[in-house]
């Protein structure tokens, strides 16, 4: 019972759509930040982080009316009582240089099963809606590349799905998944391709830098995207959790992408919750040192890509069947 009225509060709190500015006090300076009641602790951190570039990790909000609820980054601010006046102290240190070990490196988080009317409830809702076009809004994406006209695009996660990130080895190449290179030249040549990680930037840039993404003579990424671009929604079933919402690229490049030609790469089906359609669970890559000479997942998923570029809409597939897609191909081409 107190469950269900904590949630009542919460659905008609006069602050749950309302926008606040609210300063922060870090380094002998004040940083202000505009959140919604919607939003949660993680996504007023990810705020922070982009004017004190102190990574949500690194953050420690401390203001004493509230005791330690700033410190649960699943709790939405309208559970807070905040007003715009609402002044912090945050304790935390910008990491100019990232250690690259498995203390440093992004926890393994398990990933778990929505079922469809649970994922398409949370894609309709309008409070993600919201939260999207505020992170439209937001959050710019700067092109490394310029955006190909009739080419479709590929987004791709990074960790245990182009690298193995927990496993140890004296050359980060010995961690990256087989056929990297050759899968990344062969897509290139019908999409766009987009390396998307809910890590920071910096991890980003060095990963791909060290696999020898950034600079391959062979293929050209067009966008680099972090955790900032990602935003935060609620499952009644699994809680909060981060999402990479597909509508960010669409809504910046609507002259080149939308659902009818993106696919997504991803070793967690949470990530593409707000756009289902569009998601494909790759197998994750672990333990590369035992894996590495048998995992061929990006050369079978080089095939699908190929087999379906000419298709002019991609969201009617079910990715959920990609390797007997492959299969049917195979059998077809055989038999003609």
């Amino acid at each position: 019972m107190a469950a269900e009225s904590s949630s009542a509060a919460v659905a008609v709190s006069p602050v749950t759509a309302e926008e606040l500015t609210l300063t922060v006090k870090w380094s002998g300076k004040e940083y202000t930040v505009r959140v919604c009641g919607d939003d949660t602790v993680g996504e007023l951190k990810r705020r922070i982080c982009e004017v004190t570039k102190v990574l949500p990790k690194r953050q420690k909000l401390l203001y004493p009316k509230v005791g330690s609820k700033l410190a649960d980054e699943t709790l939405l601010l309208s559970q807070i009582p905040l007003k715009s006046s609402f002044k912090m102290t945050m304790i935390g240190t910008v990491e100019d240089d990232i250690i690259v070990d498995q203390v440093e490196s992004p926890d393994i988080i398990d990933d778990f099963e929505l079922g469809q009317e649970e994922a398409v409830d949370i894609k309709d809702k309008e409070i993600n809606k919201q939260k999207l076009k505020r992170r439209v809004e937001q959050h710019k994406i700067e092109l490394r590349n310029p955006c190909r006209e009739g080419k479709k695009l590929l987004v791709l996660d990074i960790d245990y799905t182009l690298f193995d990130h927990r496993s140890t080895a004296e050359n980060p190449l010995q961690l990256m998944r087989p056929y990297l290179h050759e899968f990344l030249s062969a897509a290139y040549a019908e999409y766009d391709i987009m390396i998307w990680s809910a890590t920071s930037m910096k991890w980003v840039e060095l990963k791909m830098g060290q696999l020898g993404v950034l600079d391959n003579p062979n293929y050209k990424i067009t966008a680099l995207l972090d955790h900032m671009a990602m935003i935060t929604v609620q499952s009644d079933r699994y809680g909060v959790f981060d999402c990479k919402p597909l509508g960010l690229i669409w809504a910046h490049f609507p002259e080149f992408y939308s659902p009818k030609n993106t696919i997504m790469f991803d070793d967690l089906r949470r990530n593409f919750v707000m756009n289902p359609q569009n998601g494909l669970v790759i197998k994750p890559f672990r333990k590369a040192h035992a894996n590495r000479s048998t995992d061929q997942e990006l050369m079978k998923l080089t095939q699908y890509l190929l087999a379906i570029a000419d298709l002019d809409d991609l969201s009617f597939l079910d990715h959920k069947n990609w390797e007997s897609f492959n299969e049917d191909n195979f059998k077809r081409r055989r038999h003609a």
